[in-house]
């Protein structure tokens, strides 16, 4: 298999109870599982696709065969965007980001309060499925709030994502049901900042 399901940094319980464990479970074993096993399923029988690193893959989506597009964009997509998302996350998450990520969320937004207020916006207002993100930029340098529906990622843009919560509704709605402006609310206590700055870097340094 070219993908695998990486494992949870954490237990499945260790976001409560901003995030419940069985929301956690379902979430990344059953939902993240059928998009890695997709994604091997489209790409199989192409060698030249099953080298690539998933970051690789969706940079050059247009590169892909027409054939599988769409299957890469919508389960790769959901790997990278999984894999991310659970790595940006940990028990004893939240607070202010200072250092590195703090000064480039101020340069970029002003505060944490005005960027907190743009992902919420963005996220509630993703109609369906999708994704609020904060993006770095190559080409400006700077960080962004974008949201993209489904499983698209930033990174078949050129941008890519240091953080970015999960609004579709397997993500909340066992805790929240069809509140989802309270899941983006309380999801800001599960962040990882030290993960999102780690992500920041690698990126300024084009990895």
């Amino acid at each position: 298999m070219a993908f695998t399901l990486p494992q949870l940094p954490y237990a499945f319980n260790a976001l409560e109870p901003h995030i419940d464990a069985l929301t956690m479970e379902i979430h990344s074993q059953r939902h993240h599982k059928a998009y890695v096993d997709n994604l091997n399923k489209a790409i199989d029988g192409h060698a030249d696709l099953q080298k690539l690193d998933i970051a690789s893959l969706l940079r050059n989506i247009k590169n892909v065969p027409e054939g599988i597009r769409q299957a890469v964009i919508n389960n790769g997509g959901g790997h990278a965007n999984h894999a991310l998302f659970w790595e940006i996350m940990g028990p004893n998450g939240g607070g202010e980001p200072t250092g590195v990520i703090g000064d480039a969320i101020k340069a970029a937004f002003g505060d944490f309060a005005k960027m907190k207020d743009t992902v919420k916006a963005n996220g509630g207002s993703q109609f369906g499925s999708g994704w609020s993100w904060v993006v770095y930029n190559p080409a400006s340098g700077k960080l962004e709030a974008i949201k993209r529906p489904n499983q698209d990622s930033p990174l078949m843009d050129g941008l890519v994502p240091v953080l970015g919560v999960d609004v579709w509704e397997h993500a909340y709605y066992l805790k929240y049901q069809n509140k989802r402006p309270d899941y983006i609310d309380a999801w800001w206590n599960t962040v990882n900042w030290k993960a999102v700055e780690e992500k920041l870097a690698a990126a300024k340094a084009g990895k």
